[in-house]
Parts: C-alpha cells; structure tokens; sequence
C-alpha cells in the first residue's frame, strides 16, 4: 500500500508529460547578467531523420530590460552536421514599448520560435546551443533562459 502512495504522484505527473516535447529547459542566469561566455544548453536524441521538430527559446527577463529586441546566436552540432551558427532577432516589446511576453510586473517570458518543421540531418545525438549576441556583455535583467523543442503536427 506504502509503495502505491508514492508510486500515484509520479505516474500522474508522467501521464500529464506531452510526448511530443523532447527537451524543455530553463537555466537561471547568475546574478540577471548573461555573459558571452555562458551559453545554453540542450541535448536531443533523433531517432528518425524524417521527423520534424519546432525549435524554440525560453526566455525570461526583467521589467528593467533596457532593450525591445534580442539577438541570439544558434548552433546546432550534431552528426553529419557541421557548425554554422546562425544569428537572429526577435522583437520583445511593441513599438510603444508594452512587453510582448507573458507576465506583468516585473517579470516576462517569451517562448521565441527559432526553427519550425526543422529536420535533422541524421539520426544521432544533438546539442542545441543559445548565445546572447547584443552589444552589451554582460547583457542585463535576463532572468532565465532555455530550449524547447517539440515535434512538429503534421498536417
């Protein structure tokens, strides 16, 4: 019977697990400040090259985020993959300046989409990286930061 009461919750909590997320990450930054130098993270194992994925970014920052807009670098390092990273923006914040993200106060997030019915070029093990690339370093009230991928519906 002991064993039934603890064994509950955790099935409960694996039935509420999507299947179709594959990695869902979210890093606090030391001290609010993401440095050049502290890049994030992701591993995914493909296992059919014939699948597609959407590929996002968790992103958190402060209301004392002094920007509109974010540029990130990407990798994607992999088998039969080479390097080649790739820079992009994304707007966080309308034209008057209301936050985009989800949240009030002094907090907001984001879930960017990076890639979308993205293929991998092979099946094997993956790692996503995410670099901050704005002009500051360190780059001020960014709270958390992750990766999301999910595999993508077919329709």
């Amino acid at each position: 019977m002991k064993r039934l009461i603890y064994l509950t919750p955790l099935l409960a909590l694996q039935a509420c697990m999507d299947p179709k997320v594959k990695v869902d990450t979210y890093e606090a930054i030391p001290k609010q400040n993401w440095t050049y130098i502290n890049p994030i993270k992701a591993t995914i194992n493909v296992t059919d090259s014939t699948q597609a994925y959407n590929i996002y970014v968790n992103f958190r920052h402060t209301a004392d985020y002094k920007y509109s807009n974010i540029w990130l670098r990407f990798h994607i390092i992999g088998p039969q993959q080479k390097d080649i990273p790739v820079r992009q923006e994304f707007q966080l914040a309308m034209n008057d300046g209301q936050w985009l993200g989800t949240g009030s106060g002094q907090l907001f997030t984001y879930q960017l989409i990076y890639k979308e019915n993205y293929k991998f070029a092979s099946t094997g093990k993956y790692t996503l990286i995410v670099e901050q690339n704005m002009r500051d370093n360190p780059l001020k009230a960014i709270s958390d930061v992750g990766i999301y991928v999910e595999e993508a519906s077919v329709n």
